[in-house]
């Protein structure tokens, strides 16, 4: 019953997102002329409104089709396919855009157009919230469930029992569990692993959760077996689970299957070429925007002490190569750092230096480093060598952060994470971030930097001491 449910619903979406493209075009039509301009009698029913109308609703629809839009949301995330609204949108209105310009057609408004795109994206993301909440309220109260039993009785047994019952707006109940050893705290006991196919043929199962621990692999193939029989979905969580990534992907060759643990979204050389592009617009944009800051924060590192403006640091970037990153100089050039990082009562910060750290501003000339590719706007922050090889050896995981370029911003820092803080926990905002990386999440760092993650905890110096102690 799941599954002709889950069809209808699948249509109904299908159809309701073309209906509502399609009276966006109008709806544009009316804002541009009668509401804007004032015009009266605008003919929304002319044949080439209407071939514009259907045309691209059917094209976005097909579009979010092949973008496996239209499915079951019991497992997605909502920010993604708001996303890929916003994207798929955005692209076919530029499209339909470009295309009236090659072509001089004069019969569309561009502003049309523009509103077009605007309106039923804002139409689409609104049905398709307002739609996750009325399924998400319906499924907490009992409706729309699905029904699932846990092949097994160990602790990733538990675990998937657990968590769904942390998510109830799901939608998925769990009427028992199958195994040799009964274990009371995973409900009720259904019968042996040999009773499957009996099972299976008396209840009312849509899906099999297959949770054997390794010592029980024998159990696999009989289980496979009986599912596929009486025709129920079976989803495998397998016994290397707590060692796996959140998003794994396989490769195959022959009859081998490759789970590649350590894949990430930017492996893909369309989102890597994207965030490429990304990082040189908004290098150079945030270089002519923030050129009069650099100016007078040269200036101001000139007049604070004898030394460079910049201060120059080797840094390991993407694939633990090298590089030498970028920053003004904030303290007395005494002699040669040996640390990343400082304290808010370091002597060898320089008045104005402190100034400059507390807002970030000693960090502009990383731009540069953007710009060159040796640096991303977002990513992990970089490391010297020296720290590199220590943490290599204490921390797990920690050179996987050089799979992507370094960033002078990232997930980490903005949840504060920065400077003299813990690098257990960077660390696992780093892993985080490459693992679940999109442009959506590049965005959101960024903005989320730029009110509010410029200015840090450090101190200022108001009044500089001397100090003997040399760099």
């Amino acid at each position: 019953m799941i599954r002709e449910n889950q069809k209808f619903i699948n249509v109904l979406n299908m159809t309701s997102d073309a209906f509502l493209i399609y009276i966006s075009y109008f709806i544009a039509i009316f804002f541009r002329f009668e509401v804007m301009n004032g015009q009266r009698g605008i003919k929304l029913t002319s044949p080439p409104f209407q071939l514009m109308a259907i045309g691209c609703s059917l094209l976005i629809v097909l579009i979010y089709f092949i973008l496996q839009m239209y499915g079951s949301y019991r497992l997605k995330a909502d920010p993604k396919e708001i996303f890929k609204i916003l994207l798929v949108n955005g692209i076919i209105t530029l499209a339909v855009m470009s295309l009236l310009y090659l072509t001089r057609t004069i019969e569309f408004s561009r502003m049309v157009v523009f509103l077009f795109g605007l309106f039923s994206s804002l139409f689409v993301i609104l049905k398709r919230t307002i739609g996750w909440a009325v399924m998400h309220h319906y499924r907490r109260l009992g409706y729309n469930q699905k029904h699932v039993a846990i092949v097994g009785n160990g602790h990733l047994a538990l675990q998937y029992l657990r968590d769904i019952q942390a998510n109830p707006q799901m939608g998925i109940v769990v009427d028992g569990y199958i195994s040799k050893v009964e274990r009371p705290d995973l409900g009720k006991c259904l019968g042996c692993y040999e009773d499957v196919e009996q099972i299976l043929e008396r209840r009312e199962i849509d899906e099999l959760i297959l949770a054997l621990e390794p010592h029980e692999m024998q159990f696999m193939k009989p289980v496979l077996a009986a599912a596929d029989k009486e025709g129920v979905r079976l989803v495998m969580i397998p016994f290397y689970n707590d060692y796996l990534p959140l998003h794994p992907s396989i490769d195959v060759i022959g009859q081998t299957k490759l789970v590649n643990m350590r894949s990430t979204p930017l492996d893909n050389l369309g989102w890597a070429l994207l965030k490429r592009a990304m990082d040189i617009a908004g290098s150079l944009i945030l270089i002519v925007l923030t050129s009069p800051i650099m100016l007078a924060a040269a200036i101001g590192v000139k007049l604070s002490g004898p030394g460079p403006v910049l201060f120059k640091q080797e840094r390991i970037g993407k694939n633990k190569k090298p590089f030498t990153m970028l920053k003004f100089r904030s303290m007395n050039a005494s002699g040669k750092e040996q640390t990343a990082w400082s304290t808010d009562t370091d002597p060898r910060k320089t008045r104005f230096g402190s100034f400059i750290r507390k807002f970030s501003i000693d960090e502009l000339p990383q731009f540069f480093n953007v710009l060159f590719g040796d640096m991303s706007l977002i990513g992990p922050r970089p490391e010297i060598p020296f720290y590199v090889q220590h943490f290599k050896e204490e921390i797990p995981l920690y050179l996987v952060r050089q799979q992507v370029r370094p960033g002078i911003t990232g997930w980490a820092q903005i949840h504060g994470l920065r400077g003299d803080t813990s690098i257990e926990e960077r660390v696992k905002y780093d892993i985080w971030y490459i693992e679940n990386w999109s442009l959506s999440l590049d965005i959101r760092i960024l903005c989320k930097t730029a009110f509010g993650g410029m200015i840090n905890s450090e101190k200022l110096v108001i009044k500089k001491e001397k100090s003997k102690v040399e760099l």
